[in-house]
């Protein structure tokens, strides 16, 4: 008996390259060109355009507080009408709402042209310009208090910290506006507590010229943030681009494969009804004249040509089939015709079959087969062409006075197995990605003189995948190579008990024995059931 086969792992194609690091390395060589380019054109050292999304940012923001300005505005003008004289206040008022209407209208212009480098540049400048003037029009009502009291320096102090953070706040996005808006306000304050001379004002100048410095750090940051989040949706942006570059890349790729798989299918089914109409022929008329049915040859020589003739064509009719069914198994059309298949039966056969050919090479073929095996579930098709792939490649590459076992048995996790083990020469390690490859041949392969096309094992390997078990292929130069295939657990098909239950009768009852049996049931029936149907 054999053991149970170990759970086999079947061998992988070695890794190709990784490519990963020159695509990362020239992407990232690509991003620093870019930005040094976008930094010698930018005008604030980011790029052109997150100099315009900025400035579309800031414009917005303007816009959509506009009331709120306004109504700062129109609060801080009331408040100093009160302590200052109202005409004052007025002409102030109307004065910073022009230039605030000035600087609205400037924004809307500017969102309603298209984008470009000259335009933003100009554009930048302009409202720098009136953010500085907006600023120095806060100065103006701010240096002229109603008193040098607590009260009139609390005022100031409050009115410049909330022009300072709503400047700061509305020119985030342009830091530079922010600076031109509020400098002047926040110098002529603290000028104005230093000529006071009194050591509390000193302390109010500091206080302010701090707040100036705070807010200023403050919108730096958000202008920082709102960079940083630029930068991550324009990288964004490419990538999906990039993706989207890719995905075309492969639509056109797989519709240029499809179309190849077409043009190869019409080939080979072109293929085979052209070359097995006129090789049929050749096999037929071969055998014949090998025969000799119509006479003996005047030649002897002419005998052997026939024979060589026909071997020839036996060998390229086995060549177009292999390569057909791996045509149709490559493209998925290769259908199991699914049975009940015993296992040692299908490989007691092959053996019968090759048994003629190891016998004139000197092999002895050893059977190891488990005794009173269940059958599987499977294509005996499907099965019968593994096992003749595997032991024809065995006979094939042992050499004379070699030895081939076959051992058919149950693996540990309750499927089966065939192991086919030979002496020949082996295949290197590193060569089994190789020969499992289709068309596939090894060093060894190469040398021999009865080569092939390197379809035997490709075509076990996918056949034994479609019944859904595994394929080991394991060898050392010199020793010898073991294939084992395993078919999984829920293939084997075990005996099943007998039924319990008596079989129904061959023929209906009679209509009497069947009013006996309704009478019987009507008189057993309990009361409460009656005419419920129960």
């Amino acid at each position: 008996m054999s053991k149970a086969a170990e759970n086999p792992e079947v061998a992988q194609l070695p890794a190709e390259p990784q490519v990963a690091a020159p695509v990362n390395t020239r992407r990232a060589a690509a991003q620093r060109v870019r930005e040094a380019r976008d930094r010698l054109t930018s005008t604030s050292g980011t790029r052109p355009a997150f100099d315009t999304e900025l400035l579309r940012q800031y414009a917005q923001t303007r816009m959509s507080a506009s009331y709120v300005v306004m109504l700062l505005v129109v609060a801080t003008g009331a408040l100093f009408g009160v302590w200052m004289q109202p005409v004052s206040a007025a002409a102030w008022t109307c004065g910073i709402l022009c230039i605030h209407a000035a600087i609205i209208r400037n924004c809307g212009r500017f969102l309603a042209q298209s984008p470009s480098l000259a335009a933003t540049r100009k554009w930048r400048t302009r409202f720098v310009l009136l953010d500085l003037l907006y600023g120095l029009c806060w100065t103006v009502i701010l240096i002229h208090p109603a008193g040098l009291d607590v009260a009139s320096n609390t005022l100031m102090m409050f009115l410049m910290l909330l022009v300072i953070a709503v400047s700061s706040m509305l020119a985030a996005s342009l830091p530079i506006a922010a600076l031109a808006a509020t400098a002047p306000v926040t110098a002529a304050i603290a000028l104005n507590f230093v000529l006071s001379g009194t050591f509390d004002n000193y302390v109010l100048a500091l206080l302010a010229l701090a707040a100036e410095g705070y807010f200023a750090l403050l919108a730096h940051r958000l202008h920082s943030t709102t960079l940083a989040t630029l930068e991550a949706r324009a990288e964004k942006d490419a990538l999906i681009g990039e993706l989207e570059q890719a995905k075309a890349i492969s639509d056109e790729a797989r519709h240029r494969a499809e179309s190849a798989n077409v043009a190869k299918s019409r080939f080979l089914a072109q293929m085979s009804h052209e070359l097995r109409t006129p090789l049929n022929a050749i096999l037929g008329f071969s055998e014949v004249m090998k025969s000799e049915i119509f006479g003996e040859h005047a030649m002897p020589v002419y005998k052997e040509y026939s024979a060589d003739i026909h071997s020839s064509g036996v060998h390229l009719l086995n060549l177009i089939n292999e390569i057909l069914d791996l045509s149709r198994i490559e493209a998925g059309r290769y259908e199991l015709n699914e049975e009940a298949v015993s296992l040692v039966h299908v490989v007691a056969d092959c053996h019968h079959l090759l048994k003629l050919r190891a016998t004139s090479r000197g092999i002895t073929i050893h059977e190891m087969f488990e005794q009173g095996m269940p059958r599987i579930w499977g294509d005996e098709r499907a099965t019968r062409q593994i096992v003749l792939n595997l032991l024809s490649n065995s006979i094939k590459f042992t050499p004379q006075g070699g030895e081939i076992w076959l051992k058919v048995g149950w693996t540990a996790s309750g499927g089966q197995y065939l192991s086919v083990k030979d002496t020949g020469s082996g295949i290197a390690e590193d060569e089994i990605p190789i020969v499992l490859a289709s068309f596939g041949q090894g060093s060894n392969s190469i040398k021999s003189a009865e080569q092939g096309a390197g379809l035997g094992l490709p075509i076990a390997k996918s056949l034994i995948d479609m019944h859904g078990g595994t394929f080991t292929l394991k060898s050392k130069l010199r020793i010898g190579t073991e294939v084992i295939v395993t078919f999984p657990p829920e293939r084997v098909m075990s005996a099943l008990a007998p039924l319990a239950e008596e079989a129904p009768p061959l023929q209906p009852e009679t209509a009497t024995t069947a009013s006996a049996d309704d009478k019987r049931r009507t008189r057993n029936k309990p009361i409460m059931s009656a005419g419920t149907g129960l």
